[in-house]
Formats: C-alpha cells, structure tokens, sequence
C-alpha cells in the first residue's frame, strides 16, 4: 500500500473527503517525524511504538570488490509492533 492508497483507504473508513484525509496523514507524518528528531519516542497503545537507536561506526564490506570498508555511525528509527498489531497480523483465516 502506498501513501495514496492509505489516504483513499482512511477517507473511506471515517466518511471524510480524500483531501481531508491526506491532511491528516500528512499531519501525522510531520508530527511524528519532529518527535523523532527531538530524540522522543512515540508510543502507540495496542499498535506500536517508534523509537530513535543510536547505531555505531563498523566495518563493512564491499560486495563488488570485496574491500572493507568504514560504514559511520548513524541514528536509526526503529518501529516495535504493538500486541494487537502483532496478533491481528498473526490471526490465522481471514486477510
């Protein structure tokens, strides 16, 4: 499902228009996306949770040429499904 998808799917589940539902998801977006730069972590009760992992500097490799190489240290977004998720997700039968 992409970005469009969702925004037709969300306007069909609460009557609203296609316009009104990509404000929201937009909305949504932005604000998640600004908690995460601050460093916070959101909670989501029965969906899930973002959070911000520092991930250190190591040594790779290059798979063309077989060189190491130094990859950086870089801040990663993880995502912990919640309960529900994870069971819905996991329910045998229906898709």
């Amino acid at each position: 499902m992409n970005k469009q998808e969702l925004v037709d799917a969300m306007a069909e589940s609460t009557g609203s228009t296609k316009a009104d539902a990509k404000k929201a998801l937009d909305a949504f977006i932005e604000a998640v996306s600004g908690a995460l730069k601050k460093g916070d972590r959101i909670s989501l009760v029965g969906f899930g949770s973002y959070s911000v992992a520092e991930r250190s500097a190591r040594e790779g490799r290059n798979p063309q040429t077989g060189k190491t190489i130094k990859i950086a240290a870089k801040k990663v977004v993880k995502f912990k499904a919640g309960s529900e998720l994870a069971e819905l997700v996991n329910k045998k039968g229906k898709k």
